[in-house]
This record gives structure tokens, sequence and C-alpha cells, in this order.
């Protein structure tokens, strides 16, 4: 194949959304070029995604944007369920103190993340964003580079990919082009979303409101000091904005009030058949669509990107094994699909649904509510562990392999700041005793050293974690999911050579923007 080299980068990206520009972040930080290929010009300038987890919000710190994020998001509350007559039935309250360093919901405002994400690419000359375009074609697929072609107002153009991302929305071309088709989780609805902006008194608290009318579900939510939204399922009469939103406001209110934005959506629940053909992925709403009612959306999508990049950087910098590359399908659609299902079980929950069994549904999760211990249940991490796979070694019991590493606010050489700071942004040995002769010995075949969680300077909750899951150390991938486990009293992992060779690489890693200081260093050449 025959390919002009001044034509040819490492990674396209399809799309200039929030999940391709943090994947674009992502591969920057550990030195992968990409191209991001969008459709707008500029900031798309209408709000649609509203919410993120703690989850997302480590995310973001790890694609270098996790201060600004903080500064334009706030807190939530959590979720309130409100009967037909605005009556709390339920309340399920989020901790400002997630297991992941961060608030377990924060609400916030598209257009102004965005803009954070624009300046981030602009900071990294890793990163070129062309704006304006269309995407014409992805491949065919073949054992060499990808073709992608696009439409800019100077003509056709080309790209020769060693990978592409699409990260182009529901109505994929990306998907079109390796054969993808929806599974349907059956779950259609039509809705009517209204965002608006006052400065005016809105009876609100500083969390969702979900309102289970049968006749008119509805949600509502406060995303910062003036912005609104208000979610309505579509029935058969025709309200104006102003009666839908009436039992929100006070019935002589007069104050300033814009709408921003009223639109309608249908929510979907839908999961692409395939997500990988060759070195073409599939990321976000091409791969995964779901209803808005546990938030998880766009939460969703970056957990792709933060999925995908490691192990993408390490195939494309480090010669690694190109199997690793079907662990992110294998690990990220079974965990999507369970989201997606959460959140259809969820909608009929909370909506009633508009079938003969809707008021049996409703007393059901009224009774339900009132059993001890369960709001507080609910108010639990939404995103699973993933399952047992390559990367990711499980025993007969479940324990903390799949599951993420907590990250607390930690202490070196007397400078305050985050675990993932401290360990980089590559694989990483956390150990509650000192590691064996076998261990080091693996440890630096891999390329890991190892940190003793004595010498974090933390509030003892990694200690902890590690006691309540029986373990005296763990390894770490570079998304801070526990690969393996040292039991407690045990000497190595319990199954090395299934992903050891798995990681082997070829080539030395390019330097990542975050490493571990030496002062902490357990070494493990000793």
């Amino acid at each position: 194949m025959n390919v002009d080299e001044s034509t040819r980068v490492p990674v396209v990206i399809v799309g200039a959304g929030p999940v391709g520009v943090t994947a674009a972040l992502l591969l920057a930080r550990r030195g992968v070029r990409s191209v991001v290929l969008e459709r707008h010009r500029d900031v798309y300038p209408l709000p649609r995604a509203v919410a993120a987890d703690d989850e997302i919000h480590r995310i973001l710190q790890a694609a270098g944007v996790g201060e600004e994020f903080t500064a334009i998001s706030r807190p939530a509350g959590g979720l309130r369920l409100l009967d037909a007559g605005h009556r709390v039935m339920a309340e399920f309250r989020r901790s400002p103190h997630g297991r992941h360093g961060y608030p377990q919901s924060s609400m916030f405002d598209q257009p102004e993340l965005e803009r954070v994400f624009r300046d981030a690419l602009a900071r990294h000359p890793e990163c070129e964003l062309r704006g304006g375009v269309e995407v014409t074609g992805v491949g065919p697929d073949s054992t060499g580079p990808v073709r992608v072609t696009y439409r800019a107002d100077d003509g056709e153009h080309e790209l020769w990919a060693d990978a592409v991302l699409g990260c182009d929305g529901a109505g994929s071309l990306t998907r079109e082009a390796i054969g993808g088709v929806w599974e349907d989780l059956r779950f259609e609805e039509r809705w009517t979303v209204i965002d608006a902006e006052t400065t005016g008194p809105v009876r609100c608290w500083e969390g969702v409101d979900q309102v289970c009318d049968p006749q008119r579900p509805g949600t509502f939510m406060r995303v910062n000091d003036t912005r609104y939204r208000w979610e309505f399922r579509i029935g058969e009469g025709r309200e104006t904005v102003r009666e839908l939103i009436a039992p929100w406001l006070s019935p002589s209110y007069d104050g300033d009030f814009e709408v921003v934005r009223e639109t309608q959506y249908t929510f979907r629940a839908r999961v692409a058949d395939r997500w990988r053909s060759g070195r073409v992925f599939l990321l976000g709403d091409a791969a995964h669509l779901t209803p808005p009612f546990i938030g998880q959306g766009l939460c969703s999508g970056l957990r792709d990107a933060y999925n995908l990049t490691w192990k993408l950087a390490r195939v494309l910098q480090q010669g690694g094994d190109e199997r690793l590359l079907d662990t992110y399908e294998s690990e990220r659609r079974p965990h999507a699909r369970h989201v997606v299902r959460l959140a259809v079980a969820m909608g009929w929950a909370m909506t009633g649904g508009q079938d003969g069994a809707a008021a049996l549904r409703r007393r059901a999760l009224a009774a339900a509510c009132r059993i001890p211990g369960l709001t507080e249940l609910a108010g639990r991490d939404l995103s699973p562990p993933l399952t047992a796979g390559p990367l990711v070694r499980r025993g007969v019991r479940r324990g903390l392999a799949g599951t993420h590493c907590p990250q607390p606010w930690v202490s070196i050489d007397g400078r305050r700041t985050r675990l993932d700071e401290v360990l980089g942004d590559s694989f990483a040995l956390l150990t509650a005793t000192e590691p064996g002769p076998s261990l080091t010995a693996l440890a630096h075949g891999l390329g890991v050293d190892a940190v003793a969680v004595t010498d974090l300077g933390d509030d003892g909750t990694l200690a902890a974690w590690l006691r309540s899951g029986r373990a005296d150390a763990v390894l770490l991938r570079p998304d801070r999911v526990v690969m393996d486990v040292i039991p407690t009293g045990g000497r190595d992992f319990t199954a090395t050579t299934a992903w050891a060779s798995l990681l082997h690489t070829t080539r030395s890693p390019v330097p990542s923007e975050r490493k571990a200081p030496q002062s902490l260093l357990r070494s493990t050449t000793r």
C-alpha cells in the first residue's frame, strides 16, 4: 500500500465532543499525536449533558483538566423521588466526598466544559483540531493504516491513521463503516427538554427531582446559580413552558426568565453489536445510547476513552501486544450494557411507564423506598466492577479485582496532593508489606515501582481498603482499576502468566506527563 507519509498520523479522532477531546488529551499526555476532525467550527453553544460522577471527575483529572472542571461545576445532593403532588417519596443522597476524591455527583454546563477542553487542546502540540470539516469515509478495514477522507472548504482530503476513534455520536458514520448495528434494549420515549436562565427564586434543592407521575413524569435540576433544566415526557396535550414549570415557580413570579433551549428528544436504550474492526473503534454515543435517568450518558463515553487510550498508547508507543486492544470491547461493552439496563429499569420505576402494570410498579416503588437501608444502598456508585478477563484476575471471591482504587489526598515531601498525581500515568504496585524477591522481579519486568501505603501520608483510607479486600498488595492498571491482588499472607499474584505476556512490550516507553516521585518508590531492582 502506497501511503503519502505527510498524510499519516498515529490516531484520527472523528468528533470533538467531550468524548473525542478527552481521548485526544489522554493520548497526548502519553505522547501520542492525534488529529481531531469536527464538523462544527466552534464549541456547540447549547447545553446537553449536565451531570458527571466522581469517577468521571477523576478521568478529567487524568486528562489534565480536573481543576478546571472543579471551577465550573457544583456538587449535587443526590436524587429525590416525588409523587404527582410533588411530595417526597424517597431521597437518595450523594456524598460530597466520593471514593475517587471528588463529589459523587456534579452538575455543569456542557458549553463551559467544552471551552475548557478546547483551551486544553491548544496547550498540547500533540493534538490538532480541524473544525468545519465533514468526514466522508473511514476504511475499509485492512492490515495497514486506515484511510479517513473528509471534506473541507478547500476540497477533499485524506489521512492515513494507525488507529481511528469514532466519537461521532448516535448517527455515527464510523459505526456504519465497521458494519455495526444497534441492539435494541426496548426503551423509547419522546421527551421535551427545557433549559432556562433566571435570577429569580425557583423551588429546588441541591440535587435532582424526579416526578413519578404517570400522566406527566418529569425531571428537574439546578445546573448552576442561574441555569435550570426541566425534562417532561410528551403526552397527548400541548402545554406551554410556563404551564409545565409552574410547580417550581411562585404563582406571582414575574421576574426575568429566558428559555435558552426547548427541544424534543427521543430517549433510547441501545448498544452497538460490535465496537471494533481492526484498528477502528467506537466510543460514546456511537457505541451506546442510554436514557438520562441516572445521568450516565456522558459518563459512559468518558469511561470508554479512559479504558481504550492507555491500551492504544501502549501498543502504538511501546510495541505492546495487539491482543491488548481486544480487551477494550470485552471490558467496556458488558459494563455499558449494564449501565444502560440500569437506566431503563430506573426510568420505568420512576416514570411509572404507560402500560397496565404502571400502577403496580409505582406501589412497589413506594414500598421499596420504605425499606431500611435501601436509599443508602441506591446512593452508592452506579459504575459496577469490571468483569473477570485477561486484565482483571479474579479468584473464588470477588474481592478488589475489577474495582477502582480509591483516591485520597496524600502528603509527599510535605506537599499535599491527590493519589493519582503521585502514582503517575502507568501501572502501580500498592503494598501493605515489603515485596518479596519474586514480586520485585515481576514488577521490574513490567517497569512497575512498588509504593508502600504507609509512606503515602493519607488518612488511612488505602490501608483500610486493602484490609477490607484481604489484600497485601494490588497491581493497578493505568486507569486505576485493580488488575490483580496478592491476598493476605500470599507471596505472588494469582495468575501472573495470564496478563504478563499481554503487557510485554518491545520498545521503551515514551515519558508521560505524570511520574511518581523517586523519594516515594520502593526499589524493585534490589
